[in-house]
């Protein structure tokens, strides 16, 4: 089984298959229609488990989230994640009433199960396909914010008794939204100060802590009635952009923990897929898919970033790339659960719509992007540091990696005009450590040694990164860092 899924990780690390597609199919062939015959059909042991596994892959999608490059797509992302839900879930519900001749209840919870953005799916796919830095903001903060008013309305149209008005849903999430966000970003800066200026007795135990305070925040958000999941997304990306003492090994941590629960949780959906039931709502679910895909989705889109000054190129894409994965079809388990008529119809409808839109929409969104001429080559990659607090002696010791496309390549250690009280103590090139003198000149795939004492860690860090983005050039050319002295 470990053997399968290492082979299911490359395959769709090559392919840009979302990997969802790959666990799915590793779980019913394991279930009781393929070799395995595993009976299983525990819709609520299944719903429980999916909703721990999308928080930890929610956190790892928090993590990875640079402020600099979502900040100024949230105003655009919390409009799709708001107003482009509704008008996804009214045109999705319509189409599959009147096309598929659903009752108007099975229909809604259809279109707003369907109406979230999967954040698996989309943080996998995105961050292998270069695109300008607001498309891939805007869509992977919509996959971080949109689970809560989804969830909402699922919920309220699975319950028993008459659908409240609208006005109350509304009303209701913005309420939970407003909840989960201050929690999430109470808990994110209370967790960053803490691990920033306390010791741990090991370095291990630091991503452990970062994950379990991502975990309390959803909680609290939960206890609180508020979402659970805007809160550890919000939480995690506070805590990834704060400069956390061993970064790297936090971030390597949260991916393969991330890969882990993408993994059980896709192969537990696939067990509880009946493949011989599905064929006579496959026609149903490509209708409905093809309302959602070429209909609701583009008109949610539009409607939403109205306000906002985006090219009509990058609304296309932002249209095609509203991937869908694990997260509704998760979602089709709380009817299931709660009993509503018609249940596994609608499970077995959105299954097959899920897996068919995504073997579409994720290997030709990078053609799309070229056709579209917002394809481009990727950011050099951000130059890798770990912090180790060395709190008796006051001070940092900062491990800094040159990657490729690195403007600190060239650069002499003299050159980098670090902060009074920061000094490069060591070079390692080729398995070679060396003390440099000013006039030693860095390369790329050096590692260095930096040590800083506290009152300006961040001032170094911030120094490092400038000329990493800048070259030697880097005060002068307006990179962020400090001045030179």
């Amino acid at each position: 089984m470990l053997l399968v899924a290492v082979a299911a990780v490359r395959i769709s690390s090559r392919s840009g298959l979302p990997s969802l597609l790959l666990y799915l199919g590793i779980g019913v062939v394991m279930g009781q229609d393929g070799i395995g015959h595993v009976s299983f059909s525990n819709a609520e042991l299944t719903q429980v488990i999916g909703y721990a596994a999308l928080v930890v892959i929610l956190a790892e999608g928090g993590l990875g989230t640079k402020w600099k490059q979502i900040k100024p797509a949230l105003p655009a992302a919390a409009a799709l994640s708001l107003v482009g839900v509704a008008v996804s879930v009214g045109v999705t519900a319509a189409g599959a009433h009147y096309l598929v001749g659903l009752e108007w209840r099975q229909a809604l919870i259809i279109g707003a199960v369907v109406s979230s953005t999967d954040a698996a799916a989309v943080f996998s796919v995105l961050r292998r396909v270069p695109l300008p830095a607001r498309v891939t903001g805007v869509l992977e903060a919509e996959s971080g914010f949109n689970d809560a008013p989804v969830v909402i309305l699922v919920v309220a149209f699975s319950a028993a008794g008459p659908i409240e008005h609208w006005y109350v849903l509304i009303g209701e999430i913005a309420l939970e939204l407003a909840i989960g966000a201050a929690i999430g970003l109470a808990v994110g800066w209370l967790g960053s100060f803490g691990l920033r200026h306390v010791a741990l007795p090991a370095s291990g135990l630091y991503p452990i802590a970062v994950l379990a305070i991502a975990t309390a925040a959803y909680a609290a958000g939960a206890m609180a009635h508020g979402s659970g999941f805007l809160a550890v997304y919000l939480a995690a990306m506070v805590m990834g952009n704060a400069k956390l003492p061993h970064w790297p090994a936090t971030r390597g941590f949260a991916e393969g923990l991330g890969w882990i629960a993408q993994i059980g949780m896709f192969v537990l959906l696939g067990l509880l897929v009946t493949p011989h039931e599905l064929a006579d709502d496959i026609v149903p679910a490509l209708l409905i898919g093809l309302v959602l895909t070429m209909v609701a989705r583009p008109l949610s889109v539009v409607v939403s970033l109205v306000p906002f000054r985006i090219p009509w190129a990058e609304k296309a894409l932002m249209s095609w790339a509203g991937l869908r994965g694990a997260v509704p079809i998760i979602l089709a388990t709380i009817p299931m659960v709660t009993g509503v008529a018609d249940s596994q119809r609608i499970f077995n409808i959105v299954f097959v719509l899920v897996v068919v839109y995504t073997l579409i929409q994720g290997p030709t969104l990078p053609w799309l992007a070229g056709k579209l001429r917002l394809a481009g080559s990727s950011d050099a990659a951000d130059l890798g540091i770990e912090s180790a607090p060395l709190e008796r002696l006051r001070g940092h010791l900062l491990s800094v990696s040159i990657p490729e496309g690195s403007r600190m390549h060239g650069v002499e250690v003299g050159e980098l005009r670090l902060p009074k009280g920061a000094a490069v103590t060591l070079v390692v090139r080729d398995g070679t450590s060396s003390v440099p003198a000013p006039t030693t000149v860095l390369r790329r795939g050096d590692e260095l040694l930096v040590v800083a004492t506290d009152p300006v860690r961040d001032a170094a860090e911030a120094r490092l990164r400038a000329v990493a983005l800048g070259g030697k050039l880097a005060g002068w050319l307006g990179t962020a860092g400090p001045a030179a002295r």
